[in-house]
């Protein structure tokens, strides 16, 4: 058997890891300057917390803004709570780090998108989770780099 490097999970922990070290330093430090997130999560993930409305509204995916107004944001390693306001009627959420699909800093024109994956499936094989594509545009036009132009 012939050992290799899995690079598409390695990049999707990363990934994921780097999304919860800012959200972490947002709960303790609040937002800095003009930072504020455009996050889009999978609202049928299995370990996604959100009110009934909600998920009936958005029975797939739903992007959430974290900007002006947020509160109770914890972070934990699988994900992170949040309170939100909608209509004026504060909800909370929770939301795995597994189930977010782009997340997105407009204001230095950094995003990333993962592939989706089916959470009906027993999550039997880890390694065929997803496939993270990284977008980040420093300046001019965006750049998407995918990691299937690499694979034999």
């Amino acid at each position: 058997m012939t050992r290799s490097i899995d690079y598409g999970n390695l990049m999707h922990r990363a990934m994921r890891s780097l999304i919860q070290s800012v959200l972490t330093d947002v709960s303790e430090n609040g937002l800095p300057g003009a930072h504020h997130f455009f996050i889009t999560f999978n609202t049928h993930h299995p370990d996604a917390e959100l009110a009934d409305w909600l998920r009936e509204r958005y029975p797939d995916e739903m992007t959430i803004v974290i900007q002006h107004w947020f509160e109770n944001l914890t972070v934990d390693d699988e994900g992170f709570a949040i309170t939100l306001n909608f209509g004026n009627a504060p909800e909370p959420l929770y939301i795995p780090f597994d189930a977010i699909t782009t997340f997105v800093d407009p204001s230095v024109e950094f995003g990333l998108r993962f592939e989706t994956q089916d959470y009906d499936d027993d999550e039997e094989e880890e390694e065929d989770e997803e496939e993270p594509v990284v977008e980040e545009k420093p300046r001019g036009e965006a750049e998407v780099v995918s990691l299937d132009k690499w694979r034999k």
